[in-house]
Protein backbone atom coordinates (compact mmCIF):
# COMPACT_ATOMS: atom_id res chain seq x y z
CA UNK A 1 0.00 0.00 0.00
CA UNK A 2 2.80 2.59 0.86
CA UNK A 3 4.62 1.75 -2.05
CA UNK A 4 1.02 2.69 -4.40
CA UNK A 5 0.49 5.57 -2.69
CA UNK A 6 4.69 6.92 -3.20
CA UNK A 7 3.91 6.17 -6.64
CA UNK A 8 0.92 7.73 -7.11
CA UNK A 9 2.11 11.13 -5.36
CA UNK A 10 4.71 10.88 -7.85
CA UNK A 11 2.78 10.68 -10.77
CA UNK A 12 0.67 14.12 -9.28
CA UNK A 13 3.78 15.22 -8.55
CA UNK A 14 4.80 15.00 -12.05
CA UNK A 15 1.25 15.94 -13.89
CA UNK A 16 1.37 18.82 -12.05
CA UNK A 17 4.54 20.00 -11.16
CA UNK A 18 5.18 21.99 -15.00
CA UNK A 19 1.53 22.95 -14.41
CA UNK A 20 1.20 24.43 -11.07
CA UNK A 21 5.23 25.97 -11.88
CA UNK A 22 4.11 27.60 -14.80
CA UNK A 23 0.33 28.73 -13.07
CA UNK A 24 2.78 30.48 -10.72
CA UNK A 25 4.84 32.33 -13.12
CA UNK A 26 1.87 34.05 -14.76
CA UNK A 27 1.51 35.78 -11.31
CA UNK A 28 4.48 36.52 -10.23
CA UNK A 29 7.65 38.56 -10.86
CA UNK A 30 10.47 36.56 -10.26
CA UNK A 31 11.04 32.56 -11.27
CA UNK A 32 12.30 31.99 -7.99
CA UNK A 33 9.33 33.66 -5.93
CA UNK A 34 7.21 30.81 -8.43
CA UNK A 35 9.55 28.23 -7.14
CA UNK A 36 9.61 28.94 -3.44
CA UNK A 37 5.76 29.05 -3.93
CA UNK A 38 5.56 25.84 -5.69
CA UNK A 39 7.51 23.97 -2.95
CA UNK A 40 5.21 25.11 -0.50
CA UNK A 41 2.67 23.78 -2.27
CA UNK A 42 4.21 20.18 -2.14
CA UNK A 43 5.50 20.69 1.12
CA UNK A 44 1.89 21.07 2.47
CA UNK A 45 0.62 18.58 0.05
CA UNK A 46 2.97 15.92 1.63
CA UNK A 47 1.71 17.11 5.07
CA UNK A 48 -1.53 15.32 3.83
CA UNK A 49 -2.45 11.81 5.68
CA UNK A 50 -4.93 10.29 3.48
CA UNK A 51 -4.52 11.60 -0.12
CA UNK A 52 -7.52 9.56 -1.39
CA UNK A 53 -10.35 11.64 0.66
CA UNK A 54 -9.73 14.23 -1.91
CA UNK A 55 -12.06 14.42 -4.24
CA UNK A 56 -10.74 16.17 -6.63
CA UNK A 57 -6.50 16.54 -6.39
CA UNK A 58 -6.01 19.25 -9.02
CA UNK A 59 -8.13 21.21 -7.84
CA UNK A 60 -7.00 20.72 -4.35
CA UNK A 61 -3.46 22.14 -5.74
CA UNK A 62 -4.44 25.08 -7.68
CA UNK A 63 -6.79 26.63 -4.65
CA UNK A 64 -3.65 25.73 -2.36
CA UNK A 65 -1.34 27.35 -4.90
CA UNK A 66 -3.57 30.45 -5.22
CA UNK A 67 -3.28 30.79 -1.23
CA UNK A 68 0.20 30.36 -1.26
CA UNK A 69 0.73 32.99 -3.79
CA UNK A 70 -1.71 35.77 -2.03
CA UNK A 71 0.45 34.91 1.41
CA UNK A 72 3.48 35.84 -1.04
CA UNK A 73 2.32 38.78 -1.65
CA UNK A 74 1.31 39.95 1.87
CA UNK A 75 4.50 39.24 3.05
CA UNK A 76 5.88 41.10 -0.02
CA UNK A 77 6.61 44.67 1.21
CA UNK A 78 6.14 46.74 -1.94
CA UNK A 79 10.00 49.25 -2.16
CA UNK A 80 10.19 49.49 -6.47
CA UNK A 81 7.99 50.33 -8.97
CA UNK A 82 8.54 46.77 -10.33
CA UNK A 83 7.07 45.20 -6.94
CA UNK A 84 4.23 47.61 -7.55
CA UNK A 85 3.56 46.45 -10.79
CA UNK A 86 3.32 42.98 -9.59
CA UNK A 87 0.17 41.93 -9.36
CA UNK A 88 -1.59 38.25 -9.58
CA UNK A 89 -4.55 39.53 -11.79
CA UNK A 90 -4.14 41.84 -14.95
CA UNK A 91 -7.75 43.31 -13.76
CA UNK A 92 -6.46 44.54 -10.39
CA UNK A 93 -3.47 46.74 -12.11
CA UNK A 94 -2.85 48.72 -8.81
CA UNK A 95 -2.99 52.23 -10.39
CA UNK A 96 -4.54 54.28 -7.64
CA UNK A 97 -1.83 53.15 -5.00
CA UNK A 98 0.63 53.77 -7.34
CA UNK A 99 -0.65 57.72 -8.32
CA UNK A 100 -1.55 58.99 -4.43
CA UNK A 101 2.15 56.93 -3.51
CA UNK A 102 4.78 59.12 -2.01
CA UNK A 103 7.57 59.59 -5.65
CA UNK A 104 10.00 62.66 -3.75
CA UNK A 105 11.93 59.74 -2.82
CA UNK A 106 11.24 57.61 -5.69
CA UNK A 107 12.25 59.20 -9.39
CA UNK A 108 11.43 55.92 -11.23
CA UNK A 109 7.73 56.51 -9.46
CA UNK A 110 7.67 59.98 -10.65
CA UNK A 111 8.67 59.04 -13.78
CA UNK A 112 5.76 56.21 -14.08
CA UNK A 113 3.14 59.03 -12.73
CA UNK A 114 4.00 61.80 -15.78
CA UNK A 115 3.89 59.34 -18.27
CA UNK A 116 0.57 57.48 -16.98
CA UNK A 117 -0.77 60.88 -16.48
CA UNK A 118 -0.29 62.04 -19.82
CA UNK A 119 -1.34 58.96 -21.35
CA UNK A 120 -4.59 59.23 -19.30
CA UNK A 121 -5.70 62.33 -20.60
CA UNK A 122 -4.74 61.53 -24.23
CA UNK A 123 -7.47 58.26 -23.77
CA UNK A 124 -9.59 60.23 -21.96
CA UNK A 125 -9.54 62.94 -25.05
CA UNK A 126 -10.61 60.20 -27.22
CA UNK A 127 -13.81 58.69 -25.32
CA UNK A 128 -17.38 60.48 -25.86
CA UNK A 129 -17.98 63.08 -23.79
CA UNK A 130 -20.83 62.20 -21.65
CA UNK A 131 -18.24 57.92 -21.03
CA UNK A 132 -15.54 60.91 -20.09
CA UNK A 133 -17.57 63.02 -17.84
CA UNK A 134 -18.68 59.76 -15.89
CA UNK A 135 -15.39 58.33 -15.92
CA UNK A 136 -13.86 61.25 -14.70
CA UNK A 137 -16.60 61.99 -12.26
CA UNK A 138 -16.57 58.34 -10.85
CA UNK A 139 -12.67 57.70 -10.99
CA UNK A 140 -11.26 61.05 -10.02
CA UNK A 141 -13.72 63.28 -7.99
CA UNK A 142 -14.67 59.97 -6.42
CA UNK A 143 -18.58 60.50 -7.25
CA UNK A 144 -20.89 56.69 -6.74
CA UNK A 145 -22.21 56.58 -9.90
CA UNK A 146 -25.71 56.67 -8.14
CA UNK A 147 -24.74 60.29 -7.69
CA UNK A 148 -23.63 60.93 -11.36
CA UNK A 149 -26.57 59.37 -12.32
CA UNK A 150 -29.33 61.73 -10.11
CA UNK A 151 -26.93 64.79 -11.05
CA UNK A 152 -26.97 63.99 -14.73
CA UNK A 153 -30.80 63.19 -14.41
CA UNK A 154 -29.87 59.71 -16.44
CA UNK A 155 -31.02 56.23 -15.19
CA UNK A 156 -28.48 54.27 -13.24
CA UNK A 157 -27.54 51.71 -16.14
CA UNK A 158 -26.99 54.17 -18.39
CA UNK A 159 -24.49 55.74 -16.54
CA UNK A 160 -22.70 52.03 -15.69
CA UNK A 161 -22.75 51.65 -19.25
CA UNK A 162 -21.30 54.83 -20.24
CA UNK A 163 -18.48 54.06 -17.19
CA UNK A 164 -18.22 50.47 -18.63
CA UNK A 165 -17.23 51.70 -22.21
CA UNK A 166 -15.03 54.21 -21.11
CA UNK A 167 -12.81 51.41 -18.64
CA UNK A 168 -12.78 48.93 -21.83
CA UNK A 169 -11.14 51.79 -23.97
CA UNK A 170 -8.64 52.73 -21.32
CA UNK A 171 -8.04 49.46 -20.64
CA UNK A 172 -7.19 48.50 -23.95
CA UNK A 173 -5.74 52.36 -24.83
CA UNK A 174 -3.25 51.83 -21.46
CA UNK A 175 -2.65 47.98 -21.79
CA UNK A 176 0.94 48.83 -23.55
CA UNK A 177 2.21 51.51 -21.21
CA UNK A 178 1.39 48.89 -18.60
CA UNK A 179 2.96 45.66 -20.81
CA UNK A 180 6.24 48.03 -21.63
CA UNK A 181 6.83 49.17 -17.77
CA UNK A 182 6.09 44.95 -16.43
CA UNK A 183 8.78 44.60 -18.79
Amino acid sequence: MADRNSKSVADLIKTYSGQLLRFVKGRVKKDEDAEDILQDVWVQFSRLTNIEDLENVGAWLYRVTRNKITDSYRKKKVDTLDDMLDTSDEESFPIRQLLIADDSQNPELKMFKDIFWDELMKALAELPEKQRQVFIMNEIEDMTLQEIADQENEKLKTIISRKGYAVKHLRLRLRSLYEELNY
